[in-house]
C-alpha cells in the first residue's frame, strides 16, 4: 500500500487536532489556526505551533498536548471567576494564571486517559528541553512554574517530571507551613474554580507576592460579581481591551504591561502602616502599592542608582553553556524557516537599494587608481597626454553603525520574542553584506523584585528615596565588528526560559548610546524595540511612580539633542511616540520585521539623497 503523502499527513493531522480540540472544549465554534511560535488562546480563537510535514513522534506529542491543555482551559476555565482574585504584580499574576492552568489539565485530564498521557508527555518534554535536571539552585527555576508544579503534584498525587525533581525539592524547602497549607487547599478545592482561586492568592499571600483577602472583601466579592461584568480588575480590562494571549508554556492569558504609575491613585493606609511598621512598598504582599506622584525637581528625586556594582554587562555566550546555546539556535532556526519569506524579500529589497547606491559615483581624472578605458582615446590622438585614472567614491552611509536594542522584559516573552530575535538575526545579515555594521543588545534585569542592590538597601536600614534597587543585565548578542557567523548562536539565548525580568529602559538607553558615540562611524543609528513602559517593581514600591519613566523621558532628550546619534523606536502593542521624535507603533509582533528594514530604508534613502547633494556641490568632477 502506497505511503501517504507528507502533505497529506500534515494535513489530515491539523483536520483531526481540530476536531478533537473543539470536542472537548465542548464548542464547535472554536477557531483553530496553525502558526510558527508557541501555543496560545484568545477568547474563542486558538493558535497552535505548524506542524512540519514529517510529523514525527515527539512532535506528535507535543502538538497534541498543547492542543489538549488549550481545551480543558476553554472547557473548565470561567475567565469573570479568575479576574476576580487576579493580584496586581506582574510576577503574581503569571503564578495565578499557571496555577490555574494546573487546575483545569488536572480536573480535566482526570477521567480522559489519552489526554491525560499527552499532557503528562508534554509536561516532560518541556522540563527536559529547558534543563531543569541541569539546575542546581532555587532561583534558576522561574516562580510560576515551580508554583505549577508543586500544584499539579498536589492535586494529581502524581510526582513531577523526573527532569524537575531535584529543584523541586529544593522548591520545597522554602515554602513555609502556610504556603504548604494552602496548597493543600488548593489541591481540595480543584473542583471549584472560585475556591481554588481563594487558596491560590493564600498562597501568593504565603510568598509575599499578593496581599491575602479578607473574610469582607470575599463576601463582598461572591455578592456583586456573579454576573460577571464589573469583576476585572484594571489591569484585566487592559488585557481585554487588548486582546492578547500569552506566548508561555502554560497557555495561559497574557498581562498587557501597565503602564510606569498606572495603578498608582493616592497614598491610603497601606503607605501610613508602611511608615509606622518600617516596611517598604516591596516587603507588602502584591509589588507596587498605591502612592502619590511626586513632582521632580528636588535632590532627593534625581535619578540614581543605590548600587552598580551588582550591575552587569555580559555576553550572551557567558550566560549559557554551548549545548543549550545551539538547542536554542536550532529551534530560532526553525522559526525562521516560517518567516523567511516575508522578510527576506523586505531584506533583499534594502541590499539592492544600498549596493545600488554604493556604486553611484566616480571620481575621474586621477594620477592613480583604475585605469579609465573611456579616455584612453586622448592617448591614442596624443601621445603626450597621460593615462587617465578613476577611482569610485563611496557614499557616505558606507561609513555606518546601527545598533539594535531589544527589550527583554517578561513581557516580551513568546512570539514578541521570537519575531525580535529573527528579525535581528536577518536585518544584521543584510546589512553586513552591505558593509554596515550592526550591533544587537538586548536589557533586563538579573532578578524578578530587586536582587543584591535591594538586599543592600534592606541591610544598609532601608534609607528613604534609594532610587533604582534592581541589578541590570545589559546583554551583548553581537558586537558591531564580530561578524553575523561568529555571533549567529547568541541570538537563539532570547528564547531561554527565565532569561525575560523586568525593564529599566532609560539607563538602557544611555548604555547604548556611550557604545555607539565611542566608535569611529561618521553615523550612528540606535532602533530601539520595546512593548511597554519601564516597570521595575522594587524600584517603583518605594520612589514617586514616574520614576523610571522620567527617567527615560530625560536620556531620550539628552539623546535626541545631542544629535551624535540617530535614534528610532518602535513599539509592539504600545505608544512609543509619547517617547520618541521619530517612532512608529505596531499592533502586532509579526509586523516587526517589515516594520525595521521599512524605517532602516527611510533613513538610508535620505542619507543617500544629502550625500548626493554634499558631493555635488564639493566635488564639481564627479558624475554619477
Amino acid at each position: 500500500m502506497a505511503r501517504e503523502p507528507d502533505a497529506t499527513r500534515q494535513e489530515s493531522f491539523k483536520r483531526a487536532t481540530t476536531g478533537v480540540l473543539r470536542a472537548i472544549a465542548g464548542n464547535a465554534e472554536v477557531e483553530v489556526n496553525f502558526q510558527p511560535g508557541p501555543a496560545g488562546i484568545a477568547g474563542k480563537r486558538v493558535r497552535l505551533p505548524l506542524p512540519t510535514r514529517a510529523l514525527p513522534a515527539g512532535e506528535v506529542a507535543r502538538l497534541r498536548g498543547s492542543a489538549d491543555a488549550i481545551a480543558l482551559r476553554l472547557r473548565h476555565h470561567d475567565d469573570a471567576v479568575h479576574n476576580r482574585r487576579m493580584p496586581l504584580s506582574r510576577e503574581a499574576r503569571d503564578a495565578y494564571d499557571a496555577v490555574e492552568q494546573a487546575r483545569v489539565e488536572v480536573v480535566g485530564a482526570r477521567y480522559m486517559t489519552g489526554v491525560a498521557a499527552n499532557l503528562r508527555a508534554k509536561l516532560a518534554e518541556e522540563c527536559e528541553a529547558e534543563g531543569y535536571d541541569r539546575m542546581t539552585r532555587k532561583d534558576q527555576l522561574a516562580l510560576p512554574v515551580a508554583l505549577s508544579l508543586l500544584a499539579r503534584e498536589r492535586m494529581s498525587g502524581e510526582a513531577a517530571p523526573d527532569a524537575a525533581r531535584r529543584v523541586l525539592d529544593l522548591w520545597r524547602q522554602g515554602l513555609g507551613e502556610r504556603a504548604d497549607h494552602a496548597l493543600d487547599a488548593m489541591a481540595l478545592a480543584q473542583d471549584d474554580q472560585d475556591a481554588f482561586n481563594r487558596a491560590a492568592r493564600k498562597l501568593l499571600a504565603a510568598l509575599n507576592l499578593a496581599e491575602e483577602e479578607t473574610e469582607a472583601e470575599s463576601e463582598n466579592e461572591e455578592e456583586g460579581g456573579d454576573d460577571g461584568t464589573e469583576d476585572s480588575t484594571p489591569d484585566n480590562r487592559d488585557q481585554e481591551s487588548e486582546g492578547q494571549s500569552s506566548e508561555s508554556e502554560t497557555v495561559s492569558m497574557a498581562e498587557a504591561r501597565p503602564e510606569a504609575g498606572e495603578s498608582d491613585d493616592e497614598e491610603g493606609p497601606e503607605a501610613q502602616e508602611e511608615e509606622s511598621a518600617g516596611t517598604d512598598g516591596e516587603d507588602r504582599p502584591g509589588g507596587p502599592q498605591a502612592r502619590k506622584e511626586r513632582p521632580f525637581g528636588t535632590d532627593h528625586d534625581a535619578y540614581k542608582a543605590y548600587a552598580r556594582g551588582f550591575d552587569e554587562e555580559i555576553s550572551a555566550d557567558e550566560l549559557c553553556d554551548p549545548d543549550e546555546l545551539t538547542r536554542l539556535r536550532g529551534q530560532l532556526d526553525q522559526q525562521l524557516q516560517h518567516l523567511q519569506g516575508v522578510v527576506s524579500k523586505l531584506a533583499n529589497r534594502l541590499q539592492r537599494r544600498l549596493l545600488a547606491q554604493q556604486t553611484r559615483s566616480w571620481e575621474f581624472d586621477l594620477e592613480e587608481g583604475l585605469l579609465d578605458v573611456g579616455r584612453l582615446s586622448r592617448v591614442v590622438t596624443n601621445p603626450l597626454h597621460s593615462l587617465s585614472f578613476k577611482r569610485e567614491h563611496d557614499m557616505e552611509f558606507r561609513d555606518t553603525v546601527v545598533s539594535l536594542l531589544i527589550d527583554n522584559s517578561g513581557s516580551m516573552r513568546g512570539r514578541p520574542i521570537t519575531v525580535a530575535a529573527m528579525s535581528a538575526d536577518i536585518l544584521a545579515r543584510t546589512l553586513e553584506r552591505c558593509g554596515v555594521k550592526v550591533e544587537i543588545l538586548g536589557f533586563t534585569t538579573r532578578a524578578w523584585k530587586g536582587g543584591q542592590s535591594r538586599e543592600k538597601w534592606v541591610q544598609d536600614g532601608k534609607p528613604k528615596n534609594p532610587g533604582r534597587l534592581n541589578d541590570l543585565r545589559h546583554i551583548i548578542y553581537k558586537s558591531a565588528d564580530a561578524p553575523w557567523r561568529r555571533a549567529r548562536k547568541n541570538l537563539g539565548l532570547m528564547l531561554r526560559e527565565g532569561l525575560l525580568k523586568e525593564n529599566i529602559d532609560g539607563e538602557a538607553l544611555m548604555w547604548a548610546y556611550r557604545r555607539l558615540v565611542g566608535r569611529a562611524e561618521h553615523r550612528r543609528i540606535l532602533m530601539v524595540i520595546s512593548d511597554g513602559a519601564p516597570v521595575d517593581d522594587s524600584t517603583l514600591s518605594v520612589n514617586p511612580g514616574n520614576y523610571l519613566e522620567k527617567h527615560l523621558r530625560d536620556a531620550i532628550r539628552q539623546i535626541e539633542g545631542s544629535r551624535a546619534v540617530e535614534v528610532i523606536a518602535i513599539g509592539i502593542g504600545h505608544d512609543v511616540t509619547r517617547y520618541y521624535h521619530r517612532a512608529v507603533t505596531i499592533v502586532d509582533a509579526e509586523e516587526l520585521g517589515g516594520t525595521m528594514m521599512k524605517k532602516l530604508s527611510e533613513l538610508f534613502d535620505e542619507d543617500a539623497a544629502v550625500a548626493w547633494e554634499r558631493a555635488s556641490a564639493e566635488r564639481a568632477p564627479i558624475v554619477a
